[in-house]
């Protein structure tokens, strides 16, 4: 820094100097110029009222080169030039071979005034001149154009004798100006460093303080300024810097996601769970738009009403394509007070005006949570619904015989074997519904022992080739021999088996056909029931496993299925210690798999 400050505050007064020379000798050069110019065009008026006194003939060639030549010992280019731009006759250049003139600048100006000047290159000789023409009238004949010349090469002479002197003269101011800037620059700059040296080390965090300047000047006082701001800096940054922690601390290890946002709408903080909410890297988005970052519009436009100082804004946004979450949104803005000055010498403070200077935004996870009150309002819905049809049905098939019907002997007997199989599914719901509900509570007697893949499958295979039979549906059954025994409770095992393979046979139209397989790794054996049945679309094929969800309602109802099977089984295998999934695409059919862990 010090070198640097030397060199500019050295070179600037070298700059000063060197500029105010320049401008002397430009100034110069443009004096000495326009004072030739004006000589020579008061030579050139002198030379053409000669020529106008005593003018050639313009139809005689010999007597008009004769003329010419005669005009041309004074010293100018003389050339004649008719009215169409021709030249008749040239001092110092074959006319012949000359080019058409009716385009410069003075001829123009003589034939349409009398007279015409210009300071121009010529295109003939190569060089600057100074043009004077005067249109002359001949006797006889159209009129024609006089035009004398003179050349500038004197004035490039004396502007290289003036600008020779003053490089001289230049030179000496330069080496004395040098001399005194440099020695001045250095006493600055060395004061200068010092106090840049001060500033690093604060800004570094040593707030030792500066030696007593001497001489006592302005540098001197804003030394002891410095000192002053320093150890007040140290003080401030040692309370802002506990504050600071503590609340980063804080912020960053909180599981909602927190981002602020300034008032030009840039995210200047984001914690961890802010960034991995968004999908982004935590100190990537820092500093950036928060249009490049947030691409959720609803969000974007809360964060937005936020920073137009809108209070308690609240909301839930769904963030997520393929596996969407849903979050709790507050934005709140962050206020800063502002003070407007008044006008004039005392600094006078008129009003205080609050405006947003940016917004907080925290973000909750509520996938959980939302996702638990759909499934609760979906179970009473479903429920209610489940119990509400069997008990009407049965209610109104015993008033119907209460009615008298049970006196008809063709119809009494039928009406109470409704009642009794709307009894059954009542019963079967029943049950299922407090297998599930001990399950979920951990009260679920799992009683292990070493199960046969071969024959868990044979025996619920025997159960299903009679319904799949009756559809024409083809059960392959596809199991390696000599296969490892698996570990879990075998009744509970059967009803995982047993109900995919009665999902199957119900979802699989005449004609299909059902394959089910094991195979075995190094720790489990899994198990898979694949059909050619509807198929489950993408968005069904998680909560096919909720309760009393179905994909096809009616074909389900009809079967007299309960909407619990899939749900109670995943709680089976997943307390076996394995896993429950389907793959599955519409029109080709599903895949179910389970896994159990092998016996030890």
């Amino acid at each position: 820094m010090r070198a640097k400050l030397f060199w500019k505050l050295g070179l600037t007064y070298l700059a000063l100097l060197i500029g105010g020379l320049l401008a002397v000798d430009l100034y110069s050069a443009r004096v000495l110029r326009r004072d030739y110019i004006r000589s020579a065009n008061d030579k050139l008026t002198a030379l053409t009222n000669v020529a106008q006194n005593r003018p050639p003939r313009i139809d005689d060639t010999v007597d008009l080169h004769a003329w010419t030549k005669w005009m041309a010992e004074s010293g100018a280019r003389v050339t004649v030039i008719d009215r169409t731009g021709l030249v008749l006759d040239d001092s110092m250049h074959d006319p012949e071979t000359m080019e058409n003139h009716s385009n410069r600048p003075e001829i123009r100006e003589a034939f349409a005034s009398g007279s015409g000047e210009s300071v121009r290159h010529s295109a003939t000789l190569g060089r600057d001149l100074v043009y004077r023409a005067v249109r002359y009238q001949p006797p006889t004949g159209p009129p024609v154009v006089l035009r004398l010349a003179l050349p500038l090469a004197q004035i490039n002479f004396a502007l290289a004798e003036l600008r020779q002197r003053l490089l001289v003269a230049s030179l000496v101011i330069l080496l004395l100006g040098t001399v005194f800037s440099f020695a001045f620059s250095r006493i600055f700059s060395v004061r200068v460093g010092r106090l840049k040296d001060f500033s690093h080390r604060v800004a570094q965090g040593d707030f030792h303080p500066l030696p007593s300047e001497r001489p006592h000047d302005e540098l001197a006082d804003l030394a002891e300024a410095m000192n002053e701001t320093a150890a007040r800096l140290d003080q401030t940054i040692q309370s802002l810097s506990g504050e600071r922690n503590r609340s980063s601390a804080i912020l960053r290890s909180m599981v909602e996601g927190v981002g602020v946002i300034d008032a030009r709408e840039r995210l200047v903080f984001s914690n961890r769970a802010f960034s991995e909410i968004l999908g982004l890297d935590s100190t990537a988005i820092e500093g950036r738009p928060v249009i490049e970052v947030v691409r959720n519009s609803d969000l974007l436009s809360l964060i937005r009403r936020a920073l137009r100082g809108e209070e308690g804004l609240g909301t839930d946004v769904t963030i997520g394509i393929v596996q969407p979450r849903t979050f709790s949104v507050t934005a709140t803005p962050v206020q800063a007070l502002e003070t407007a000055a008044s006008s004039g010498s005392s600094a006078v403070v008129d009003a205080a005006a609050e405006k947003p200077s940016g917004a907080v935004v925290v973000l909750h996870d509520v996938t959980e949570l939302r996702r638990l009150e759909r499934v609760r309002q979906d179970f009473v819905a479903n429920v209610s619904h489940e119990f509400k049809t069997p008990l009407t049905a049965i209610q109104g098939f015993a008033e119907t015989l209460l009615s008298g019907a049970i006196s008809d002997p063709k119809n009494n007997r039928r009406f109470i074997e409704i009642i009794r199989d709307h009894a059954t599914r009542l019963a079967r719901l029943t049950d299922d519904l407090l297998k599930l509900a001990r399950i979920e509570a951990g009260k679920l007697d799992l009683e292990f022992y070493p199960v046969g893949i071969p024959e868990l499958i044979e025996r619920c295979s025997e159960t299903t080739l009679l319904k799949a039979s009756r559809k024409h549906i083809a059960l392959e059954i596809d199991v390696p021999p000599a296969l490892p025994d698996v570990r879990g409770d075998p009744a509970l095992l059967r009803d995982v088996l047993q109900n995919l393979l009665d999902n199957a046979v119900q979802y699989t139209s005449a004609g299909g056909h059902i394959r089910v397989s094991a195979a075995v790794d190094t720790r489990e054996a899994i198990i898979t029931v694949a059909d050619t049945g509807i198929g489950i679309p993408l968005a069904d094929q998680e909560r096919i496993f909720e309760r009393f969800y179905r994909v096809d309602v009616a074909r389900s109802r009809e079967a007299g299925g309960t909407g619990l099977g899939l749900s109670i089984a995943r709680h089976i295998v997943e307390a076996h210690g394995g896993r429950l999934w389907v793959e599955s695409e519409v029109g080709a059919g599903s895949k179910f798999f389970f896994s159990i862990p092998l016996a030890a």
